[in-house]
């Protein structure tokens, strides 16, 4: 096949256009940049987890990875793949240093009703979260301790941007993320009987005095800048804070997100 030289060619125009949030959520697509990011989304799509593989487009003279070539090459009777010039591949990439593939993916679109209780029994709420970043990491450290199901409540930034997509290192191929509002969060969770866990600077327990937590559950963390609100807070269950010893007024999301979840897998009932 005969590479793709133009930056005006129609695909390439596609690509480019996948860049913008507003794009994105009309044609539920999303761009995959890097051999890693690419691998986890092409094993997600053959075993069948939380998307599917689009197209790829890979500049030859500048993708190094045997493996990544390989990949392209099996995959190629299935899935549309384009080689472009590296021209055309460096005006795309934004990554510093460019690893010659990029990956049209569309995540699978979910809603609370579509969450099996008994295999998604480990859930992370966040409340607004503005940071793709720390949506990404947190993805990344759910798929350390088998946390199972994100929960993005009342809006915030874009899970399927790049930066979110890098900082999950792939993560969240594997689980599924839904966008919901509080109340409806809230009521689901009560029809399915799970025990909601928040994180505040104003709760009144020490996380330290939790002998354990209970399954199904929710970690409900409240957005960087306002937390969780007094209504929200009230909803929980149980409500918890971290203590601290320096000047600092908080922690940062995805570290809070980390320190509670490897706490509650050690601490789960049985």
């Amino acid at each position: 096949m005969e590479s793709i030289s133009s930056r005006n060619n129609p695909k390439i125009k596609e690509l480019r256009l996948l860049k913008q949030a507003k794009i994105r959520r009309q044609s539920g697509l999303c761009l995959v940049e890097g051999i890693w990011h690419f691998i986890e989304a092409v094993e997600a799509w053959r075993n069948g987890a939380y998307a599917s593989l689009v197209s790829v487009f890979y500049a030859p003279d500048v993708l190094k990875s045997e493996l990544a070539r390989d990949i392209i090459e099996k995959i190629s009777a299935d899935i549309p793949c384009y080689p472009i010039t590296t021209d055309v591949f460096l005006s795309l990439a934004e990554k510093e240093n460019p690893q010659g593939v990029i990956a049209v993916v569309r995540p699978k679109k979910m809603s609370l009703d579509q969450l099996d209780v008994a295999r998604q029994d480990w859930l992370v709420g966040l409340v607004e979260p503005q940071d793709p970043g720390n949506i990404g990491t947190i993805l990344r450290t759910m798929d350390a301790v088998g946390a199972n199901g994100l929960l993005l409540i009342d809006g915030g930034a874009d899970p399927y941007q790049s930066e979110c997509i890098r900082a999950s290192m792939g993560a969240i191929f594997w689980i599924p993320v839904i966008r919901t509002s509080f109340q409806a969060m809230m009521d689901w969770a009560a029809m399915n009987n799970y025990t909601i866990y928040g994180t505040s600077a104003h709760a009144p327990k020490n996380f330290h005095e939790m002998k354990r937590y209970l399954k199904p559950s929710i970690l409900l963390l409240g957005s960087e800048r306002l937390g969780l609100t007094q209504p929200q807070r009230d909803a929980c269950h149980e409500l918890l804070f971290i203590p601290q010893h320096g000047r600092v007024s908080s922690l940062n999301l995805a570290v809070a997100a980390g320190v509670m979840l490897y706490d509650m897998l050690a601490k789960f009932e049985g």
